[in-house]
């Protein structure tokens, strides 16, 4: 176990620290002491290590992650796991606005809640949230899963294209062309894969399914005028 000080060796050392690291590497478990709310930790990464921060974040703790597991033993600020490709982020806390944007891959959990703008414009993420999520989830998603535990704030999944939406709560309001679907098969096979990697106490029976009308993104020659 690799252990770093954040507030006597700095964050420049730190991230140039694990981004030395590579799919060779023998230091493989890093823990981070003394975060105290420090932004942008552990950001860029691209080896398959473990990296265990000891305390809350702030912005953009894990972005652009590609392999690595990183667990945030706090909660996270605005945009956790941004841009993340591939790998695992976990928040023991909660998280701030926009966790997983933009993100293309890998899995994000976070067992308090998220705020608002969680998943937007998800590209291929997996995320689970073990409590709740703020107004305009999912907004402009286009792929991926969003597995939500508690309840859903407004507009959820506003202007979203083939993302699917789980929700086991209630959902405050739907975004625009975002309307309630069936839960097939996949689904319960998606579902259940999910909640058994982010060690989340729910059935995929319990959760229903949202996701795309597929009427905004389809041009319409009859609808011509409105464009």
């Amino acid at each position: 176990m690799q252990s770093f000080d954040l507030e006597t060796e700095g964050l420049r050392k730190l991230n140039s620290s694990l981004h030395a690291q590579n799919n060779d590497t023998n230091q493989t478990a890093w823990e981070i002491i003394n975060p105290k709310g420090s932004h942008a930790i552990a950001v860029g990464l691209d080896a398959p290590i473990e990296v265990t921060v000891l305390g809350s974040t702030g912005y953009y703790c894990g972005g652009m992650n590609k392999q690595a597991t990183v667990h945030v033993k706090g909660s996270a600020g605005p945009g956790v796991a941004e841009n993340m490709m591939s790998g695992k982020v976990v928040i023991d806390g909660d998280a701030s606005q926009y966790a997983g944007a933009t993100a293309h891959g890998g899995l994000l959990v976070i067992k308090g809640n998220a705020s608002s703008r969680c998943g937007i414009s998800m590209k291929g993420v997996d995320i689970v949230v073990h409590g709740n999520i703020g107004h305009m989830s999912a907004f402009m998603a286009q792929s991926g899963n969003l597995v939500v535990l508690g309840d859903a704030g407004d507009a959820l999944g506003d202007s979203l294209y083939e993302a699917n939406l789980f929700v086991r709560g209630t959902v405050k309001s739907l975004g625009a062309d975002c309307i309630k679907k069936d839960m097939r098969p996949e689904h319960l096979e998606i579902l259940t894969r999910l909640l058994a990697e982010a060690e989340a106490d729910a059935k995929p029976e319990e959760f229903t399914r949202y996701g795309s009308a597929r009427e905004l993104y389809n041009f319409d020659i009859d609808n011509a005028s409105a464009y």
